[in-house]
C-alpha cells in the first residue's frame, strides 16, 4: 500500500485524484482537506440536496463524486479518507472502516460503526459518512471526518427547499453531527489543533499499514489529474447532470 496526503486542497482536483488512483493498478490510502464544498453522490439531483441560493451566496462550489450515496460537506476542518484497491472476493463490508477505528481508538476518541457504514461517537453522533464505487475488478472506499468544521454552514447548505424535485434521485439521509474536537472539549480531553490532529492520525495509519512514510504524487500524476480534473470535475455537465 502507498499512503498519499494531496497537495491540493481543490475539491475537484481530490476527486479526480480518487478517481485516477482508482484506474492505477495498486492499493491506496489517499488523504485530503478541501476548501469548502458539498460532495454529492453519482445518483444524487442537485436541486434535492443543497441550498442552492445559500452556497452561491457563501462560495461553496458543488462536486459530483464517482461513489454513490448521499450528500456531504467538507471544509477545511474535515479530513478525508479514500482506500482504493483490488476487489476482494468476500462481499463488500464495513471492515474497510477497521483501520480508520484503529486509528482513532489511538488518539483517543472512541468511535463505532452504524448501520450504513458510517462513524458515530457515543451519545449518538455521526462523524464521519461514507460511500463505495466498484468498477472493473476495483474498489473505493472514502469517507470524512468532522473535527472542527463549521456545522451552521453544513446545516444550511444541504437544507434544501424540497427534496423530491427529481424522484428517480438518491436521497440524503439526514444524521445529528458532532465535530471530534468538541467532544474531546466536552470530555475533558487533549484537543489539538486540526493540522496536528491530522499529523497525527496520518503518522498512526503509516505506522497502522506498517509502511515506510508517505508517498508524494509524481509530476506526471499530477498532470494527468489535473487533466481529469479541467475535463470532468470541473465541468458543470458532470456536477449539475442530475
Amino acid at each position: 500500500m502507498k499512503c498519499i496526503f494531496s497537495p491540493s486542497a481543490i475539491p475537484a482536483f481530490n476527486l479526480a485524484a480518487e478517481e485516477y488512483l482508482f484506474s492505477t493498478p495498486g492499493e491506496y490510502l489517499l488523504l485530503y482537506v478541501n476548501t469548502t464544498s458539498i460532495i454529492i453522490g453519482y445518483n444524487q439531483a442537485v436541486v434535492n440536496e443543497v441550498d442552492l441560493d445559500f452556497c452561491i451566496e457563501n462560495d461553496i462550489r458543488i462536486i459530483r463524486r464517482l461513489s454513490g450515496g448521499g450528500a456531504v460537506y467538507h471544509d477545511s476542518g474535515n479530513l478525508n479518507y479514500s482506500f482504493i484497491s483490488d476487489k476482494k472476493e468476500a462481499p463488500l463490508s464495513a471492515d474497510f472502516l477497521l483501520p480508520v477505528i484503529y486509528v482513532l481508538q489511538q488518539l483517543d476518541i472512541p468511535a463505532g460503526i452504524g448501520k450504513r457504514k458510517d462513524l458515530w461517537l457515543p451519545g449518538g453522533y455521526k462523524i464521519s459518512g461514507t460511500a463505495s464505487h466498484v468498477s472493473k475488478g476495483r474498489v473505493l472506499h472514502h469517507g470524512t471526518l468532522l473535527y472542527e468544521s463549521n456545522l451552521e454552514n453544513l446545516r444550511r447548505s444541504l437544507n434544501p427547499e424540497k427534496r423530491n424535485f427529481v424522484a428517480k434521485a438518491t436521497a440524503s439521509v439526514p444524521s445529528p453531527v458532532k465535530n471530534i474536537s468538541s467532544f474531546l472539549k466536552e470530555e475533558q480531553k487533549e484537543t489539538p489543533p486540526f493540522d496536528e490532529f491530522v499529523n497525527r492520525f496520518a503518522n498512526e495509519m503509516i505506522t497502522c499499514f506498517g509502511l515506510a512514510g508517505l508517498t508524494s504524487f509524481s509530476t506526471a500524476d499530477v498532470e494527468a489529474i489535473e487533466i481529469l480534473r479541467r475535463n470532468k470535475y470541473s465541468q458543470r455537465e458532470w456536477n449539475y447532470k442530475m
